[in-house]
């Protein structure tokens, strides 16, 4: 049975916060007036302004508790039933306009409740209005209700006074089973949710985390609901307990509950039609349209969700799209792409520069006896069309997944891999550095997109957009080394002698060994004396074939080992020119980050970056949100925390702006380490071979920029891509001129400039070293 309360119709409007939590000497509308800071002066009516309001068919519990300014005009409310305590603003002779949407100012035919306006509003047919303040230059029209709590949480995973913990709000993130779950707050960022997601089995830092919530967030009932100067909301059916940021629009929703939406002049947020959205915070500059669904939700700055998309219990990283589609349980970092409506991203961390496509279904759990898979894909991740994944899965940065349903887990260690899930011959295949050989022009477009894209105002984390960052410099390292191991396993076997699977599992690596690519002479190694070998005797037996024998590697089935949780057969292919990209790439990163670090310096000593590098190995580096960090300044930071040193967000967020800040240097850092390190050279060889390297270097980004065009040239030379077209000129008129293309042409002006910085580098004799 519904439990209808009858009250006195007194009562309405007053009462706000119940006797037991209003404070001593403390009124119902104490925290109210914490909230509407103004230097305006507030009257009651005059006798004749009161005369004018009710011939306008407007009526008040009790006039007195009316309050208005000097420039009030009481003709310009009309219709209204009013209930509690009032203020209400400046109304003059103006028409507001939005959107050709014209409208007098004024007050008109709406029940208002216990509410406060700032100058020159307009309201009408507002069905009901309760415990708001709204600001200057609103217009708030045809809503049916819109009211407030007096234990209001606006999205927070808070409680109020006299609350059981019951009721808290938490966002289940990358596992369905809620063992992930984080309570979201108001300035929460993706580094914040990683840290809270991932850390699970130190309970004193989850313990940290929940007290920094709850000390973030003011626990008294009666704080009222709010809307920002210039906003403006229409056609709305419900909007509850909702905060509301200044030039935010919002028109059509349906139903608006337990939110905070922010808003700014510069960065206005949207909501359009049809959209429920429950339980959530949206940051400024975000656009929600077209029958969106949210629930247990946290959308970063400057994301959309579009067109019938559904996001529940998830989190959303800044300059990220989601439209048409379902998301469940994921935390998802900045940069993402999902457009289509028959794709579904369940229980997974999406790790930012991603893009799902039509079919993608990526986290089903038909593996497991619960619902306690997870996916983890690091940046760059690929899923193609149609792709069925299960839990749980790894993939390194920047894997592309072919259109296939993928039977079993996997873990891929191998970054910028292309993976193909062969049907006929029932094996998977992996393509190592399949980006560097085939589709550069993609890859380099990505990090320029989302660099471009990134429309943040405040910056609070450093984001590395740039596909060689020290993360993916790792996992080529890692990658070298597996790649090493199983040529020398595949050579073996097919020698007949002892090949095994000694070794590391997939993945792993200690993050200091060099490696040596100068190369020794094939076979010099005990392991083909009929012993059997250990990890490091089939690396070397491996890296000897790759450096010298490229012929005999190609006449090897090389299969991949604890990459997917099956018998089958998984095969690596073109392991040799995967093999030579990889080290590539690792020199051009070593020696562009090296001299991007020197342009325009009048100097350029190599030996003296020593000096200020914090670091003597490469170590571990952790996408924090999309902010890459050092794995010792992550494990100090969570000590912090636990001890007390941290003890608020925003200090948490000050160190990631210190980290960020320090980020140059210990990128610059890591890449040296790298270049000696892919290279085998000591540091006082670095500078005789320093002309070399350069000039290495400058041929690798010259190639990267013809491989560039070239890429892009292919869908000027398809016979099936031209065949819509009767002639060159309108192939140009649809999709423009290939020497016109401006990502072609920037990169290669950049190709021409990293020459010029490079041959200016080489003309100064301090770089020699002291």
């Amino acid at each position: 049975m519904n439990r209808i309360v009858k009250k006195p119709i007194d009562k309405l409007g007053y009462g706000f916060i119940e006797g037991v939590y209003l404070p001593e000497s403390k009124d119902e509308y104490y925290l109210r007036d914490e909230q509407f800071r103004t230097d305006k002066k507030y009257r009651k009516l005059k006798a004749h302004e009161i005369e004018v309001l009710v011939k306008n068919e407007n009526t008040s519990d009790d006039w007195n508790m009316i309050l208005v300014t000097d420039k009030f005009n009481a003709g310009y409310v009309q219709g209204c039933n009013f209930f509690g305590k009032i203020r209400i603003g400046d109304l003059e002779p103006y028409l507001l306009e939005y959107h050709e949407i014209q409208h007098p100012v004024g007050l008109y035919n709406s029940t208002i409740i216990s509410c406060d306006f700032g100058d020159n509003v307009v309201v009408d047919n507002v069905n009901h209005l309760s415990h708001y303040q709204v600001g200057n230059e609103c217009m708030l029209m045809n809503i049916n209700e819109m009211a407030t709590s007096n234990h209001a949480k606006f999205g927070s995973g808070i409680l109020k006074e006299g609350e059981e913990e019951k009721v808290r709000i938490w966002l289940e993130l990358c596992n369905e089973n809620g063992g992930r779950r984080i309570l979201p707050f108001e300035g929460m960022l993706a580094g914040d949710a990683f840290l809270w997601t991932k850390y699970r089995d130190d309970q004193q830092l989850m313990e940290s985390f929940k007290k920094l919530v709850d000390e973030k967030n003011d626990s008294r009932r009666g704080f009222y609901g709010t809307v920002g100067d210039r906003t403006v909301i229409k056609n709305c059916k419900i909007i509850k307990d909702a905060k509301i940021g200044s030039d935010a629009y919002i028109k059509g929703a349906n139903k608006l509950k337990n939110l905070t939406v922010h808003s700014l002049p510069d960065a206005g947020t949207q909501i359009g039609e049809g959209c429920e959205l429950v339980n959530g915070i949206i940051n400024q500059g975000c656009r929600v349209f077209y029958g969106v669904k949210a629930v247990r939700f946290f959308m970063g700055s400057h994301s959309n969700l579009k067109y019938g998309a559904r996001l529940i219990n998830s989190y959303l990283g800044n300059n990220a799209t989601v439209s048409c589609c379902e998301v469940l349980n994921s935390l998802i970092y900045p940069g993402h792409e999902q457009h289509h409506n028959n794709s579904f991203l369940c229980a997974s961390r999406i790790e930012g520069q991603s893009n799902m496509a039509a079919g993608a279904t990526i986290g089903s759990n038909h593996n497991s006896r619960g619902n306690d898979g997870e996916i983890v894909a690091r940046r760059g991740f690929w899923p193609g069309l149609c792709v069925s994944l299960k839990h749980n899965s790894r993939f390194a940065s920047y894997c592309l997944v072919n259109k296939g349903n993928y039977l079993y887990e996997m873990d891929i260690p191998l970054p910028f891999t292309f993976v193909y899930n062969d049907e006929s011959t029932a094996k998977l295949y992996l393509m190592p550095a399949y980006w560097f050989m085939y589709n550069i022009y993609a890859l380099a477009r990505n990090a320029w997109k989302y660099r471009t894209r990134d429309k943040r105002i405040h910056k609070r984390q450093e984001i590395e957009y740039d596909y060689l960052a020290p993360d993916t410099a790792n996992e080529m390292i890692t990658a070298m080394r597996l790649l090493e191991k199983w040529v020398g396993q595949a050579y073996l076997e097919q020698q007949g002698k002892a090949g095994g699977t000694a070794g590391t599992q997939a993945g792993e690596t200690d993050g200091t060994k060099p490696i040596d690519t100068t190369g020794t002479k094939p076979g010099e190694t005990a392991a083909t004396q009929g012993s059997e070998p250990d990890e490091d005797q089939l690396r070397q037996i491996g890296k000897d074939l790759l450096l010298n024998q490229e012929e005999t590697v190609r006449g090897l089935t090389i299969k991949a080992r604890n990459v997917e949780n099956s018998r089958r057969e998984v095969i690596v292919i073109k392991v040799g020119q995967a093999y030579r990209w990889y080290a590539e790439m690792l020199h051009h990163y070593g020696v562009s980050t090296l001299v991007h670090h020197f342009s325009g310096k009048a100097a350029a000593d190599l030996l003296a970056l020593r000096e200020d590098f914090r670091f003597s190995s490469r170590g571990s580096w952790v996408n924090v949100g999309g902010q890459l960090i050092h794995e010792q300044d992550l494990e100090q930071l969570k000590d912090d925390i636990k001890q007390g040193r941290i003890s608020s967000w925003d200090e948490i967020h000050a160190r990631y702006l210190e980290l960020g800040t320090a980020y140059p240097a210990d990128k610059l850092n890591h890449a040296w380490l790298t270049l000696l390190e892919v290279n085998g050279a000591g540091e006082e060889e670095l500078l005789s071979l320093w002309p070399s390297f350069l000039e290495r270097s400058v041929e690798t980004m010259e190639r990267l920029a013809e491989g560039v065009h070239t890429s892009r040239e292919k869908d000027y030379r398809n016979p099936f891509r031209k065949m819509l077209y009767e002639s060159t000129s309108e192939m140009e008129a649809v999709i423009g001129k290939l020497e016109e293309n401006d990502f072609v042409k920037l990169m290669q002006a950049e190709a021409a400039d990293y020459r010029k910085q490079a041959d200016e580098l080489l003309q100064r004799n301090s770089y020699i070293g002291r």
